[in-house]
């Protein structure tokens, strides 16, 4: 599975490398209302969530699906300008304003994000004036919750008013906590898109992807960008640019902005504490399913243990030679025993190293 972006066309100079304070500050809200997704992190929200005004801490929980359960297309606005060319702001209140150049139907459909509506490769079915889509939009956020169906509610009918109200407890947020948090990462970020658009300029977008993410590649003979994700889309860039914008507080989300008519955008994790090269979705899915089968399961018992001839689980097990080579080689293709020859013996044991992270493993593929 992957989240493709269409890169046909595109030409260097449209590859842009550039932070942003409205992303970051969406970024800052979810590791305060997920923590969990952020255990490097716990840290700094412990300290923010103990100094926040109790009125800010109230305002924060009216729509924090917009945050938590998912990454809103609305922190990332500068993706929905016509031309699809448009560069983040340089400080908080230049990406509010890109925010307020949205249209109504552009801000709505993004903040209806939260409904788990799919995001299609077609353009929004007028949701501020077809009645039908507008019952739609009310129907799936009521299986959401009710705190969802009277924000969803709020919105179709008075657009103007939640967009008023998400800028200015945005501009709280930045008093309360984020100018402080800014002023710390803000030069990180922009030295790791110094070295981004470097590598970009020296030796192509190939190599840039490669240090943005182990999960991004580029597959030249499509002309596609593949993010490896438990998910999948299709973006392209269509004559506008491509957006690769780094967070210091995302990890392990890799994110990749693919709403219809929006440019496409890589929100990437940078100073991470990941691996340089983790498993992708394909393997991690065979690491799962070899796991799976309890006779596996056993053999990895002894495996874990001592290293073992082919012969010798074949008796432990009471089982024949080529049974437990059958199920060796599952265990082997998943990348979770190593071999190594003693004379003429072949001998079999469980990394378990590899078996170790797979609980992490499996967290960040699935948040990914």
């Amino acid at each position: 599975m992957s989240v493709r972006i269409d890169i046909t066309g595109l030409r260097p100079e449209q590859v842009a490398v550039v932070p942003s304070a409205l992303a970051e500050l969406g970024m800052a809200l979810h590791a305060l209302s997920e923590p969990g997704h952020h255990p490097g992190l716990q840290g700094r929200v412990t300290g923010v969530t103990a100094g926040l005004d109790p009125h800010l801490a109230d305002r924060m929980c009216e729509a924090d699906f917009l945050w938590r359960t998912t990454f809103s297309d609305l922190f990332l606005p500068f993706a929905g300008i016509p031309g699809r060319s448009t560069l983040p702001g340089a400080t908080l209140a230049e990406d509010l304003d890109l925010l307020d150049k949205l249209t109504d139907e552009q801000f709505v459909d993004a903040a209806l994000e939260f409904t788990c509506t799919p995001v299609t490769a077609a353009p929004p079915a007028g949701i501020l004036s077809d009645r039908a889509v507008r019952c739609r939009a009310l129907e799936v956020a009521a299986s959401r919750g009710p705190r969802q169906v009277r924000f969803t509610r709020r919105l179709l009918d008075d657009p103007p008013s939640v967009r008023a109200w998400l800028r200015r407890f945005l501009e709280d947020c930045e008093e309360a906590f984020f100018a402080d948090v800014w002023a710390r990462l803000r030069h990180q970020l922009a030295a790791d898109a110094r070295h981004k658009t470097d590598l970009l300029r020296r030796k192509g977008l190939a190599e840039a992807l490669t240090a943005v993410s182990p999960a991004a590649r580029l597959d030249e003979e499509s002309g596609h960008i593949l993010v490896d994700k438990l998910a999948q889309g299709l973006t392209v860039t269509a004559g506008g640019g491509l957006l690769l914008v780094p967070t210091s507080l995302g990890w392990p989300h890799l994110n990749v902005l693919h709403r219809y008519g929006w440019q496409p955008l890589l929100h990437y994790p940078v100073g991470s504490p990941e691996l340089a090269a983790p498993p992708s979705v394909e393997q991690l899915t065979l690491r799962m399913t070899a796991l799976s089968h309890p006779v596996r399961m056993r053999i990895c018992r002894h495996l874990a243990r001592s290293a073992y001839t082919t012969g010798e689980l074949a008796r432990v097990h009471g089982m024949s030679p080529p049974e437990i080579s059958r199920h060796l080689g599952v265990l082997k293709k998943a990348g979770l025993i190593t071999t190594r020859r003693r004379g003429r013996y072949v001998l079999h044991q469980l990394d378990v190293t590899v078996v170790a992270r797979l609980g992490s493993d499996f967290l960040e593929g699935i948040l990914r």
